[in-house]
């Protein structure tokens, strides 16, 4: 069986761990910077980057260990983070997939991505590292996502579509085609974007509008 061990204790930790075990994997740890209870019963919970190096020590040969950055929300910047310390202590990296996700042959994900059950992502679009596509959200053709992209559930990109690295695009929100969004920006849960938007700033709104920079 395959093991994984997670980044993160919280609810998007409770949906990869579904995930890995749906796909007949083993959760051998979890890691949080917080002291919090494990996810699920019998697999241990280290704190931090010297809990994880404590482990690290422990467990010995990793070269088959896949790890897995479970951190949702607009937080790309730690995962980005997170998936170097995994890749630079020799874990495994790879995309995570539910099993009732569409995705075109055509596309390129990213390691460390994940998208979600009954997620979309249609033919020609890049996916960066650390992407999450969650439940129910839709990628359209010959997008390109940079790194740590957060799509929540039922959002929606439409064809051609650019974001920057750890832009978050809430749940049913809509981007319309053929529009680029910069780094770091959060769009709110319902806004629909018409326009092109520049980095480090929030919308929200129908039309989205700028609330404030970030």
């Amino acid at each position: 069986m395959k093991k994984y061990v997670i980044w993160g204790c919280a609810g998007h930790a409770k949906v990869v761990a579904s995930l890995i075990k749906l796909q007949g994997g083993i959760v051998a740890a979890f890691f949080d910077n917080r002291d919090v209870a494990t996810v699920l019963p019998d697999v241990p919970v280290f704190k931090g980057v010297d809990g994880f190096h404590a482990w690290l020590k422990g467990y010995g040969d990793v070269s088959n260990v896949t790890g897995v950055v479970a951190i949702g929300g607009a937080r790309g910047a730690d995962r980005i983070q997170i998936q170097k310390l995994f890749s630079d202590s020799g874990l495994q990296l790879e995309p995570l997939v539910h099993p009732t996700a569409l995705i075109c042959n055509t596309v390129f994900l990213g390691n460390g991505s994940q998208v979600l059950g009954q997620a979309i992502v249609a033919a020609d679009s890049v996916l960066g590292e650390v992407c999450i596509i969650n439940h129910k959200a839709s990628v359209d053709h010959e997008c390109v996502l940079g790194d740590g992209v957060h799509l929540a559930p039922g959002a929606t990109l439409c064809g051609c579509v650019h974001l920057g690295d750890n832009v978050m695009i809430g749940a049913g929100a809509v981007v319309l085609p053929r529009l680029s969004i910069g780094a770091n920006t959060i769009v709110g849960a319902g806004a629909v974007v018409t326009k092109d938007l520049p980095e480090g700033v929030v919308v929200t709104g129908c039309p989205a509008r700028i609330i404030r920079n970030i």
